[in-house]
């Protein structure tokens, strides 16, 4: 046991690494500061730029007027669009939007397509400038967070409600269908109304009805005359058949 542990210390005394890490000798660091020439010196202080001073100082001159903003030429596009949607359409809707995925949002788009509305996404910035120098500038105060627009050319207020009934992240806020301000209730009130056509039907009848009654009311009266007057004639004819032919000539002439 001796023997076998003064060779494993041979072993480990003669044992070495196979990677060893080595410094050379050269230096880290290879330039250090040195001062500039005099004569460099006394050049760069002669040729250094000066700027001249101004007649009034700073704090004596009036402030600069401030710069107007330019509109840019993208904003000026989208408003013009919107001013043209808007003009286009009978039904303008503001809904409050809250984030959704896009497989959602396409969905609704469809539904919406297909009853003719159509879904608008407008910014603040672009919306605001639009509404506030058009009839609908009683709508500027929804615009307040990020909000959508649903158009249509045509008033479809009960299609609407129930496309949306469906989808709680659009919640209507207001809108404006014939160029008249409504509330969510109101929008609610104008879609029980009947449609155009069923409105149509009931005005005519109501008129024709208003007509006959008025035809017969004028016709009672002369009807009632011509009934009383042969009525009288009738009497009249009984009671001279009763009284037999007339006496003589004395009773003729008396």
């Amino acid at each position: 046991m001796a023997a076998l542990g003064s060779g494993g210390a041979r072993w480990r005394r003669a044992w070495l690494p196979a990677l060893q890490l080595l410094r050379r000798g050269s230096k880290a660091v290879t330039r250090h500061w040195k001062a500039m020439h005099f004569q460099r010196q006394k050049l760069l202080a002669l040729t250094e730029y000066l700027p001249p001073r101004p007649s009034l100082p700073p704090r004596c001159q009036p402030p600069p007027a401030p710069l107007a903003p330019q509109e840019e030429g993208y904003a000026r596009v989208l408003r013009g669009q919107l001013q043209d949607t808007l003009r286009a359409s009978r039904m303008v809707a503001v809904c409050h939007y809250n984030s959704m995925a896009e497989e959602d949002v396409a969905t609704l788009r469809h539904f919406l397509r297909r009853h003719g509305i159509h879904l608008k996404f407008v910014l603040n910035e672009v919306a605001r400038p639009v509404l506030a120098q058009s009839k609908l500038r009683n709508l500027l105060p929804l615009f307040v967070c990020r909000n959508v627009l649903l158009v249509s050319p045509e008033p479809r207020a009960r299609e609407m409600l129930r496309v949306l009934k469906g989808v709680p992240q659009v919640i209507l806020l207001g809108a404006c269908i014939d160029d008249t301000i409504l509330s969510r209730q109101g929008v609610e009130n104008f879609a029980r109304l009947p449609s155009l056509e069923v409105s149509r039907g009931q005005t005519v009848a109501a008129l024709s009805q208003l007509c006959s009654q008025t035809s017969s009311l004028l016709q009672r009266g002369p009807a009632r005359l011509t009934a009383l007057l042969d009525e009288h004639v009738r009497r009249l004819r009984d009671a001279a058949a009763a009284a037999g032919p007339p006496p003589g000539r004395s009773a003729a002439g008396s």
